[in-house]
């Protein structure tokens, strides 16, 4: 069979919503300035749809930075690589202060965190080596996962017997190949808004010997005393040895970086590929996130703030009946039951008759029968918002409890493949 005939009959599962979905469902265009109130279709909206934890998107401070920046060095500065020339005195501020901020000895920066991910672990282990890695991690560490040579084992998500079931299993086949074991979970999981069991998995460091890799990407700015992540939220950020975060969620733009021991830090940046054979971070981007930075450290109101609002909106869900989880992070999920249609048929009233933008998460990500809403509260957002947010979801669910959307999903009559 021709390639392209393949992909015609079979788009995958996402793309099989290409022809209903594209504009509306997938790939949506919000428009304005980043913010709780945006517009969508040509209607003003309250979203919850953006990673904008701290509101740093359009802090007055941030943006006159991030522009005298681009006024300076333009966009396309610095040219070329970090290994080739693409090193700057303020590449290497911002990896400094970074290290300092999340307790490691260095830092380094990294152009994309998908990419970075998928190259830190390629140049962690050789194929001697096992990998062990909890069930829901994110798509670039299971990607990552899948450039490994080597073996690689699967624990149950969260589940410290699993874990050591798995570990025990991994070290025994690690030890029998001469190689070592590499443990990879995340801080926050951003679909369910559970933090990682780091602290259980910790306590077992020095019986099997291995080394923790944890993608904090949204615990980063958002947990822990001073925003350092979960990791210092759960008193052991000293046992993580590669820490990797983010830059697209409290800090409100792109790149990424990995901070640990200064030996090993030094090593993975001469064999990092993502990043060796890739452009150097932006010069806006770099001295941007310099600033942004320092409102973390200097602004403890903003963490404070968005802390409010999580609290106040989990709070009125749960009191309101709705299963949410059980969150301990800013990443709130509205466990709900019912079709992928009755959710695009949910989404789409919330979106034109309520005024709210959600994302909604269905089948295939999540079982059958499910549909996930997933709030993404920001120190930006107001108790109006929140109030308002709360008492519309309390009306739809009612509808769809009531099978309203079920009604409305069998006049439509689409098929969809089933994977």
């Amino acid at each position: 069979m021709d390639i392209f005939e393949r992909l015609r009959q079979n788009p995958g599962p996402l793309g099989q919503f290409a022809d209903y979905g594209e504009g509306y469902y997938v790939f949506p265009q919000l428009k304005g300035e980043i913010g709780p109130v945006m517009e969508f279709q040509g209607k003003k909206v309250i979203t919850w749809s953006i990673n904008n934890y701290l509101g740093l998107a359009n802090h007055p401070e941030v943006r006159k930075v991030d522009a005298d920046a681009a006024a300076e060095y333009g966009m396309a500065y610095p040219m070329g690589a970090r290994a080739m020339s693409g090193q700057t005195d303020f590449h290497a501020q911002l990896e400094d202060e970074l290290a300092e901020f999340v307790q490691k000895e260095a830092a380094y920066l990294m152009n994309f965190g998908y990419q970075g991910m998928l190259s830190t672990i390629d140049a962690l282990v050789s194929k001697n080596d096992v990998i062990v890695y909890d069930a829901e991690c994110h798509a670039c560490i299971v990607d990552g996962v899948r450039l490994h040579f080597g073996k690689r084992f699967i624990f149950q998500h969260n589940n410290i017997e699993s874990f050591e079931k798995i570990i025990k299993r991994a070290r025994t086949l690690a030890d029998k190949q001469g190689g070592g074991v590499l443990v990879i979970t995340e801080g926050v999981f951003g679909m369910t808004g559970k933090q990682g069991i780091l602290k259980e998995i910790c306590d077992l460091k020095d019986t099997y010997n291995f080394r923790l890799l944890v993608d904090d990407a949204h615990g980063f700015g958002t947990l822990g005393k001073t925003g350092a992540g979960a990791g210092e939220e759960q008193g052991c950020q000293d046992k993580i040895d590669i820490y990797f975060s983010t830059f697209a969620k409290s800090m409100a733009g792109f790149g990424a970086f990995i901070a640990g021991d200064k030996e090993i830090i030094r090593i993975l940046k001469y064999n990092l590929r993502s990043q060796i054979f890739a452009k150097s971070l932006t010069m806006p981007m770099v001295i941007g996130g310099l600033k942004r930075l320092e409102l973390l450290r200097s602004k403890p109101e903003l963490k404070d703030k968005l802390w409010h609002n999580v609290n106040k909106i989990q709070k009125g869900l749960v009191e309101r009946g709705f299963d949410i989880g059980g969150s301990n992070t800013c990443v709130t999920p509205i466990v709900l039951n019912g079709s992928p249609i009755e959710a695009t048929l949910l989404a789409k009233e919330m979106r034109e008759e309520y005024g709210i933008f959600v994302s909604v998460v269905v089948y295939p990500v999540i079982p059958k029968g499910m549909i996930i809403f997933r709030i993404i509260p920001t120190a930006a957002h107001e108790d109006e918002h929140i109030e308002y947010t709360l008492n519309s979801f309390a009306e739809i669910r009612g509808k769809l409890e009531g099978g309203y959307y079920k009604r409305k999903a069998e006049e439509l009559n689409i098929d969809f493949i089933q994977y």
